[in-house]
């Protein structure tokens, strides 16, 4: 796996906990969770700033976060598409002699 994506998707501890401003990973640590999942729940919420190519959360951000975690259930799982063939292009399977 790529260093990078390693990095920037594991949560790292803050500086300071409580400063005005954390980024995604730093967010993440803070609440326990993985970074993916502080998107996903940035992404429901809308919230987060982004900064050049860093996602930003503010105290109001992060507060927001911590009332839907802590409302219960699970953040929503962002649903992957499958590409479905035509029926014209599907063949049939020849059976197992």
């Amino acid at each position: 796996m790529n260093t990078q994506y390693e990095r920037y998707y594991t949560p790292r501890e803050p500086k300071d906990p409580d400063a005005e401003y954390l980024d995604a990973a730093e967010t993440a640590y803070v609440f326990k969770t993985g970074v993916r999942t502080i998107f996903r729940l940035a992404k429901e919420l809308n919230v987060g700033a982004t900064i050049g190519r860093k996602k930003m959360f503010s105290r109001e951000h992060r507060r927001a976060i911590y009332d839907r975690c802590s409302a219960g259930g699970a953040p929503t799982r962002i649903p992957t598409q499958r590409r479905r063939m035509p029926r014209s292009q599907v063949k049939p399977v020849k059976a197992a002699a």
